[in-house]
């Protein structure tokens, strides 16, 4: 079936035709490694990680890059505040961050650039630029000439002046206009630097994209997505360099972007201190409840992050792994495991996600009231097949209620040995023993379920 994207640059949801169908370029703004990334940090690669997966299904090659942003003002503060060399600081927090996205679920890129690795094709990038007259050397700095390219602004919507009123835009004396930003800078000897025509130098975050961009997928790519706080200035200015550099071809054809997270309806921010440190979250939660609920909502729109919405995450996962650990004598060939039609048409519509857990909820229930061996098998094909394509019950059901996060763990026979003790105690008609031994299993976050094939119990505390 055709799927079907809002492109950002049209502002138009549009059938998705590639440059050449066996070969699909993807290109997705990673982190800049200076810290361990926040929560909303997590939205693109989890979203965006989910489209790379639905394009494996509709094309027989997909080169999916995802970078890291290894060269920085910010990487250079946190250096030099720890006394280290750059590198120290961000080979800590890439593997930090790669560490977190597999906990996640978030599928990997099959490149990662690294900036650091590419200032050779940065250096030419801007000298390809100042030979074509949109850009110009000034004082040992490169900047871009925004006048020299007449589309600038089509990305965002927004004219020049507007884009220079509503940013922080360095009025320095070497520029010919506010707008023209950087490509490449000096730097001081305290400072990470390599040597180019203007002298020892870094380049500029823009140029870092793009020309990682071009070295791996191309002059021009099928699909480049993002946040869309980097709309303006990050990607409109990768747009004007990169078409620019390359005389005039179409940079990236599709641009996609996600919504911002907010925190009970309030915009994440340093200010206001609720920002939320995905490794920190982890440790509190299971990965699979932050990719519930970072998938939860319409990539597009905003998502409000709360205790009340990651509770229910949490709920919703375990009544749906309760499906499955009731139909554990149910037997599924990873054949059987097919995507069901209506998870796909939901994904191809520009990645549906709140329809495609819809059609989940709705085969969890069928599957639930799957009475014979054969419905029962295949209402559980169908379920752990959609399961499959979003990256969710991947667990086994009593792994998933029996697991912690963080540094508690759970002693299993010393829990079982208490559960037993409750049915003894139940058995000799003892309740006061038997509520006591529950409530003192409660306490601990571990919840005992009655049921009609005897008592169960699954770990419900998250950790706050």
């Amino acid at each position: 079936m055709p799927l079907r994207l809002h492109n950002s640059l049209t502002r138009r949801v549009e059938e998705f035709v590639p440059l050449d169908p066996q070969r699909v370029t993807m290109y997705v703004c990673g982190p800049t490694v200076y810290n361990y990334v926040h929560i909303g940090n997590a939205r693109p690669p989890v979203v965006f990680g989910l489209l790379a997966r639905l394009l494996r299904r509709l094309h027989p090659q997909v080169v999916y890059a995802r970078n890291i942003t290894d060269v920085d003002d910010k990487i250079n503060a946190a250096a030099a505040a720890a006394g280290v060399p750059i590198d120290a600081i961000t080979g800590r927090y890439a593997k930090a961050y790669f560490e977190d996205m597999a906990r996640l679920g978030a599928d990997p890129a099959d490149l990662t650039p690294h900036a650091t690795a590419h200032i050779s094709q940065i250096i030419a990038m801007c000298e390809r630029l100042i030979s074509l007259g949109h850009a110009y050397a000034a004082e040992g700095h490169v900047l871009f000439d925004v006048a020299s390219f007449a589309d600038y602004g089509a990305l965002s919507g927004r004219s020049v002046d507007d884009m220079i009123a509503g940013a922080r835009v360095e009025v320095a004396p070497y520029k010919k206009n506010p707008a023209d930003f950087v490509l490449w800078k000096p730097s001081t000897p305290d400072l990470p630097g390599w040597d180019s025509p203007w002298g020892r130098g870094r380049p500029g975050w823009h140029i870092e994209c793009s020309a990682m961009a071009a070295a791996h997928l191309g002059e021009s790519i099928d699909i480049h997505a993002g946040g869309n706080d980097l709309m303006f200035p990050h990607h409109e200015n990768e747009v004007a360099q990169s078409t620019c550099a390359h005389g005039g071809k179409v940079f990236a054809r599709y641009w996609l972007h996600n919504g911002m997270l907010t925190f009970d309806g309030r915009k994440m921010s340093k200010s206001l201190g609720n920002v939320l440190v995905l490794h920190d979250l982890l440790d509190r939660y299971p990965g699979e409840v932050l990719r519930f609920l970072l998938l939860r909502a319409h990539y597009r729109q905003p998502l409000d992050w709360s205790d009340t919405a990651l509770a229910q995450a949490r709920a919703t996962l375990d009544g749906w792994y309760t499906v499955l650990r009731d139909m554990t004598d149910v037997e599924v060939d990873a054949a059987e495991r097919v995507l069901p039609a209506a998870v796909e048409a939901a994904l191809c519509d520009d990645l549906n996600t709140p329809e495609a857990f819809a059609v989940i909820a709705g085969l969890a229930t069928a599957a639930r009231a799957a009475t014979t061996p054969a419905t029962r098998r295949s209402a559980k094909a169908a379920l752990l097949g959609a399961a499959d394509m979003l990256g969710i019950l991947q667990h086994e059901p009593e792994a998933w209620f029996k697991q912690t996060v963080g540094t508690s763990a759970v002693d299993e026979q010393a829990v079982q040995r208490q559960v037993d003790a409750r049915v003894a105690a139940k058995k000799a008609r003892d309740f006061a023993t038997a509520d006591r031994i529950r409530d003192e299993l409660l306490a601990q976050g571990i919840v005992i379920e009655d049921t009609a094939q005897g008592p169960r119990w699954k770990v419900v505390a998250t950790g706050e």
